[in-house]
């Protein structure tokens, strides 16, 4: 579990991609300070598992699943990703809780510069954007960010200079993929109708033989 607060700033070293699956070594500083074989680390909001550390840097393997869901085949040696460790317990929620389990990946389609702020369009499929709500919690890239605005097929976040300074996001280009992470509470709910939905079905001649009346 993460807060969507960035940490650092790791460079990626090293790539190896099989056919679905691979491994990936990034180079950092901050991270490395209390970092162990078996942490869970977020990177650019995806939850992957360190196999091996040095002084400088560390190495994570990813799965099929991974590569099908995620930006993170498009990575490469020189790429710049957002980190952050688990939460521990007692430390502040400053950001919003974020599980590292990416639901899909979104397109930048513009930047706009308002004020001290940078307002970024983001277009995601409908199957996305149905979890995506005015005023609520979004991670892109591994970062809580606040949806300003909602569209039919894209949305806005607004990032702040420190959110700048903090993270890769405005390192971005026009038509680059980021990872996108929805708040839970919709899911959730989701799911919970679906099953009301299946176990209230509508009362007829079938529902009355299934349920002994015959």
């Amino acid at each position: 579990m993460f807060t969507g607060l960035i940490e650092e700033i790791g460079i990626i070293k090293e790539v190896f991609i099989g056919r679905k699956s691979g491994r990936l070594k990034i180079s950092c500083s901050r991270i490395l300070k209390d970092i162990n074989i078996g942490d869970s680390i977020s990177v650019n909001g995806i939850c992957l598992t360190v196999t091996s550390f040095d002084n400088s840097t560390f190495e994570l393997d990813f799965m099929p699943e991974t590569a099908k869901v995620t930006n993170i085949l498009f990575m490469e040696i020189g790429s710049k990703v957002n980190l952050e460790r688990a939460l521990m317990v007692g430390d502040r929620l400053g950001g919003h809780i974020v599980s590292g389990h990416v639901d899909g990946i979104g397109t930048i389609v513009s930047f706009k510069e308002v004020e001290n702020a940078t307002k970024v369009k983001i277009k995601a499929d409908r199957t996305l954007m149905k979890y995506i709500i005015k005023k609520g919690s979004i991670a892109i890239d591994g970062a809580s960010l606040t949806v300003g605005e909602v569209g039919r097929d894209s949305f806005i976040v607004s990032i702040i200079p420190l959110t700048k300074k903090e993270t890769t996001l405005t390192d971005e280009k026009v038509g680059e993929i980021v990872n996108i992470e929805c708040d839970s509470m919709g899911k959730y709910i989701e799911r919970l109708m679906e099953f009301k939905e299946k176990d209230n079905g509508p009362i007829n001649m079938a529902f009355l033989n299934k349920n002994g009346f015959e």
